[in-house]
């Protein structure tokens, strides 16, 4: 019973304020999700990767097991999806994207954060910052034929990783008012991207959903055990081993839909999967979770 309550601590908030941003849509409120997605994703995320880096107590030396740990399973993920697609018949720009980025900002900072405290945030945000960079390149070339490494290069939260890793590593740290300044900016992005998530999923017309509710189920099963299998092979901490699983099998993130929409892929088919598969998550997280813990 108390990891049951334990359980709903970590998701309750998660999932609350995702419905807060779903309801206000449906009640026909104004949100301009590409003016707070870009607010979040220039200013407030780098803002708040770079001050969890330089703040964090963990060893350098563990960040780089996980950002390697990180490395290999996205790779062995991409190369796992590919051949299944392949094998299976169905269209790579379409369905490769959204089966291997999942929503690691939005919904896998404030689980790992709220499940796991400073320490798991800080672990986050290295899994966050490999997929991104993975996503930025390798995604946007799998979808449109153009990715680019420039594009992931101009991403401030790139560059919000990399000097946050780069105080931790010299033990450096900004002066205080300006580390509480980047810190108040960073703590808007939690809620605003847990909200923005709901008013995206409230406005999504999903489309072949028999397929999205069986490619969403085998997309966390496939997700768990590569993370589990490269977590026990680089021999990762508990709370780093645990992150990796959780950040890895987060749902659909509803940036391959938006990425499936500009460059011409089936963006009703990539809705019905963040539909589904977020959908899923509301049951699929507290039972990872349950067995994380």
């Amino acid at each position: 019973m108390n990891l049951a309550f334990t359980v709903l601590e970590i998701v309750a908030p998660v999932f609350i304020l995702a419905a807060i941003g779903f309801g206000w849509v449906k009640a026909g409120f104004e949100y301009r999700v590409e003016f707070v997605t870009r607010l979040a994703m220039t200013l407030s995320v780098p803002c708040l990767i770079f001050v969890s880096l330089m703040r964090t107590n963990i060893d350098p030396s563990a960040l780089t097991a996980l950002s390697l740990a990180s490395v290999v399973a996205y790779g062995v993920l991409t190369v796992v999806v590919a051949v299944g697609l392949k094998v299976f018949g169905y269209d790579q720009r379409t369905y490769q994207a959204p089966l291997i980025f999942g929503n690691t900002g939005n919904l896998g900072l404030p689980l790992a954060l709220f499940a796991f405290g400073e320490t798991g945030l800080g672990y986050a945000v290295v899994v966050f910052a490999v997929m991104a960079i993975w996503s930025f390149t390798y995604g946007i070339w799998i979808v449109s034929g153009g990715g680019s490494v420039m594009k992931a290069v101009k991403e401030p939260l790139v560059w919000g990783t990399v000097l946050g890793g780069i105080f931790l590593w010299q033990g450096w740290e900004t002066p205080r008012f300006l580390t509480n300044t980047l810190e108040l900016i960073g703590q808007m992005a939690i809620p605003i991207m847990l909200i923005t998530l709901g008013v995206a999923v409230a406005r999504l017309t999903p489309g072949r959903m028999a397929v999205a509710v069986v490619m969403a189920v085998v997309k966390v099963i496939v997700c768990v055990a590569i993370a589990w299998g490269v977590g026990v092979f680089f021999k990762l901490d508990d709370t780093a081993f645990a992150v990796l699983v959780l950040q890895i099998a987060t749902p659909v993130a509803v940036t391959s839909y938006l990425l499936a929409e500009k460059y011409g892929a089936d963006g009703q088919a990539v809705a019905g999967l963040v539909v589904v598969s977020t959908l899923l998550s509301v049951v699929a997280i507290p039972l990872i979770l349950a067995v994380l813990l």
